[in-house]
């Protein structure tokens, strides 16, 4: 019998959220584990993340929905949104499959947050995916929604960040 999977949430305005969900699947292949990564408002960069999942592989998986542009919260555009709803309808097949132990939701907080996808779909999957699947959502303003039906939340909370002195995304690093 496989054990209970729950419902992560990392949130926050501190850096991190993304890179311990990508920890958590290395950590994942590491006993082989199915991991798959969806990531919402990503793509077309250069994310070191691709490279890495390649050699994670058979294990894990990397998914993006978006394009490198900036997403307007305000007034996204219909490709952002379009892409959103794709990566999502993705998800839900995915979660219901049974191919996989473990999900990454990555920006989907985001997603959520800009009203690029709605929020009660995203509860409603959660509420009926498999037994033993985990799932980790993460991205900055988690809705309180997802908030109450994760097990465990975390959020990082910026106290000092080397970008306030000018240092910009580092390849590697932040990307």
């Amino acid at each position: 019998m496989s054990a209970k999977g729950y419902i992560h949430c990392y949130t926050g305005t501190g850096k991190g959220k993304t890179t311990s969900a990508l920890g958590l699947s290395l950590r994942a292949a590491g006993h082989k584990k199915r991991v798959l990564i969806i990531q919402f408002m990503k793509g077309n960069i250069d994310y070191g993340e691709l490279k890495g999942v390649e050699l994670l592989a058979p294990y894990v998986t990397l998914k993006q929905f978006g394009r490198a542009e900036f997403v307007s919260k305000e007034n996204p555009e219909n490709i952002d949104i379009e892409f959103a709803k794709k990566g999502f309808q993705y998800a839900k097949s995915c979660i219901v499959s049974g191919d996989w132990d473990i999900i990454i939701l990555d920006e989907i907080n985001v997603a959520l947050d800009f009203k690029l996808i709605d929020i009660e779909e995203v509860l409603e999957i959660l509420r009926v995916k498999p037994e033993n699947l985990e799932i980790i959502l993460t991205g900055r303003d988690a809705p309180p929604e997802i908030i109450n039906i994760a097990d465990l939340v975390t959020e990082m909370r910026e106290v000092k960040h080397y970008y306030t002195s000018g240092v910009m995304g580092r390849k590697g690093i932040e990307y």
